[in-house]
């Protein structure tokens, strides 16, 4: 395994600052963000280190050598938006983009582009399926034609009330990736999986490692604190940013050797990316650089 970082919690720094953060750290590799460049719609939105429209292999050569100077590796490209929006017109730019990032990843030796599937929050999951096949079979298609796996990370995205009630992605239980891979069956097409969103879902986060073993693309590892008397007063129907709050690994509620002793047990090398959103480190940069030693330091008792 590799260990790496999410580069949205430095959206103020170049690419080459990251990477010369990143390798005076020690960490093997960064999941890079994105984004078109221009306003984010979200926090950890809007991100843009690698500006892929337009990219060729000279621009892709460049990228590759500020991060061949620290020794760091892309762990994949990472691109967070809602395909699925009913907005049809926001919906196609944001595919467009992602078939932008597919297309780009080769140039840079990248074969992994982690993302949401999306969804439409006003629907059920079955009234979501008929458009998710739609959009996601040609991505899915075109990723096999650029020797690319795509990871959807299984956050739900159904933090504030402009998400409520359904979330803006589907990909969210392991009953709901079974069936996505029975209709995709694709090994192109896998997860980016984030035990924290299990747990605050109240949902074993051990098991899928096994079931899902061969659909593990990618691994952010962020951590999660559940207020417990808080939960017993607001009910698992309330918005869940009433009774959870994203930490640091280590500083949570997910047991990172239980996890970690899976994660080996089904054979996974890939990366494993911190995801720094505890706002407890958010305030400065050198906070939040104090945030990504600090994960560094705990998770190499885990990661060798």
């Amino acid at each position: 395994m590799n260990l790496g970082f999410v580069s949205a919690i430095l959206p103020d720094q170049t690419l080459d600052e990251v990477a010369t953060f990143a390798g005076q750290t020690g960490f093997e590799c960064v999941e890079l963000m994105c984004w078109p460049p221009g306003e984010a719609e979200r926090r950890y939105a809007g991100v843009t280190h690698v500006d892929v429209v337009g990219l060729d292999q000279p621009g892709a050569d460049l990228i590759l050598a500020t991060l061949g100077n620290v020794n760091v590796e892309i762990s994949g490209l990472g691109y967070y938006p809602n395909p699925l929006t009913p907005d049809r017109e926001e919906s196609q730019a944001y595919i467009d983009h992602l078939g932008t990032i597919i297309r780009a990843a080769p140039l840079l030796g990248v074969g992994r582009v982690n993302t949401f599937v999306g969804r439409d929050w006003t629907k059920s999951v079955d009234a979501n399926w008929p458009r998710f096949l739609e959009v996601w079979r040609p991505l899915v298609a075109l990723a096999e034609d650029h020797g690319v796996r795509i990871g959807i990370e299984n956050c739900p995205m159904s933090f504030t009330m402009d998400e409520w009630p359904g979330g803006k992605n589907l990909a969210t239980t392991p009953a709901i990736w079974r069936r996505m891979f029975e209709d995709i069956p694709s090994r192109s097409f896998g997860l980016n999986y984030d035990p924290s969103h299990m747990v605050w879902q109240q949902m074993d986060y051990l098991a899928p490692l096994r079931e899902f073993a061969d659909r593990l693309i990618h691994i952010h590892a962020k951590d999660v604190r559940i207020d417990r008397e808080r939960l017993n007063d607001v009910g698992i129907m309330a918005t869940p940013n009433e009774y959870h709050t994203p930490k640091l690994p280590g500083m949570g509620d997910v047991d990172w050797g239980a996890f970690f002793s899976v994660l080996t047990d089904t054979g996974y090398a890939g990366p494993v990316c911190v995801e720094v959103e505890d706002r407890a480190y958010e305030g400065t940069l050198e906070r939040r650089h104090a945030s990504l030693r600090q994960s560094y330091a705990f998770l190499r008792n885990f990661v060798a």
